[in-house]
């Protein structure tokens, strides 16, 4: 699994992160959503699909390997 973000469409929800906190971050200036692991191990798998999913600006998009 590969993960990408779109910074340019982030609202700072802030979903990403309590969906999957140890694969996101927000910037503390502005709050926008920082990748923190852009290869999550197949045990965050799980969470990140549901951050993705749940991201009201559509800026998380995933590519499986």
């Amino acid at each position: 699994m590969k993960v990408f973000v779109d910074q340019d469409k982030c609202v700072a929800a802030g979903s990403c992160v309590m969906s999957a906190a140890d694969v996101f971050d927000q910037r503390d200036e502005d709050g926008i959503v920082l990748l923190l692991n852009p290869e999550p191990s197949p045990a965050q798998a799980e969470d990140v699909r549901q951050a993705a999913a749940v991201c009201p600006a559509l800026a998380i998009t995933i590519e499986d390997a």
